[in-house]
């Protein structure tokens, strides 16, 4: 069993939750550093890679980014764009040490990814790969597949959530209704109750950071990441790329296609039997993928 270690980070003037598991050791093996999704949400389903630490000896680095979590903050809009999510990133490496690493984003982590890897080029420096799972490099395409997959609901589902988007009034039960259907077919967990504990764990999401940064729901792009749109740039990342997405994800296949496309000698795995998180509905699969990967990209 890997051995966990926890600490702050002062980041701004607040601080930022980490957990480590495992060791680094002289073993070649670049440290791996999980960013999580929202923004707003925790590290806490990424627990589930601690197997990496043990059947890899590779150190596994998971933070709370500021806004939630053991990092919670609110009442500070004005903190919720990526330009603070990604200075918050550079510090922790630098707090931390990690001059090399591999760095996995799931959902908006993935969208770190692809600002870093572009946006940032002079803070890829150390950086092995990226392992971008489920994430985006342009609101509007994410958008635009939200809307279409709408369409493919009843009826009444596609009148509350087309009310709203019309209205901006975010609330009724028909529009959570019909949210709550939308997230079950493409977010939720593809085990349903059978997830890790620490997947089912009550946790502090960073409602503010999520609405501030991306906007009310998944298919409303309306905060500070609402222009984020990187499609025509993605020939400029040179960080050795893996994209992996679920076959029932909201990275749809046409999202995850767009990013292997236009990514230089980027692979892609699509999973069946997952949808939004398939590192915990594909797990044992997933990380032979994700072992395999970042061992061939150590030297």
């Amino acid at each position: 069993m890997a051995e966990i270690r926890e600490g702050y980070m002062p980041f701004m003037g607040y601080k930022t939750y980490y957990r480590i598991a495992g060791r680094r050791t002289d073993n070649g093996k670049a440290p791996l550093i999980c960013l999580h999704g929202g923004p707003g949400s925790t590290h806490n389903y990424f627990e589930v890679l601690d197997c990496i630490a043990d059947e890899d000896e590779r150190m596994v680095v998971m933070y709370d980014q500021l806004g939630c979590g053991n990092s919670y903050l609110d009442g500070h809009p004005e903190l919720w764009t990526k330009e603070t999510w990604m200075q918050e990133l550079f510090a922790l490496r630098e707090h931390l040490q990690l001059d090399e690493c591999h760095i996995i984003g799931q959902s908006w982590g993935g969208m770190m990814q692809i600002c870093l890897g572009i946006d940032y080029k002079e803070h890829t420096n150390g950086v092995k790969s990226f392992i971008i799972s489920s994430g985006h490099p342009s609101s509007s395409l994410w958008e635009r597949e939200g809307l279409r997959r709408i369409k493919m609901m009843p009826d009444d589902m596609q009148k509350a959530i087309h009310r709203v988007l019309e209205t901006g009034d975010y609330s009724g039960e028909d529009y959570d209704r019909a949210v709550a259907e939308y997230m079950a077919r493409y977010c939720d967990y593809w085990l349903g109750d059978d997830v890790p504990e620490c997947c089912s764990r009550p946790k502090k999401s960073g409602s503010e950071a999520y609405v501030e940064g991306w906007g009310p729901n998944e298919f409303a792009p309306t905060g500070t990441l609402r222009d984020f749109e990187y499609v025509d740039r993605l020939g400029e990342i040179e960080v050795p790329s893996l994209i992996m997405s679920g076959i029932s994800d909201l990275c749809s296949p046409l999202v995850a296609k767009t990013m292997n496309d236009g990514i230089k000698g980027s692979e892609w795995i699509l999973w069946e039997r997952a949808r939004h998180t398939c590192f915990v509905d594909r797990h044992d699969e997933y990380c032979a993928e994700l072992i395999k990967w970042m061992n061939s990209h150590d030297r």
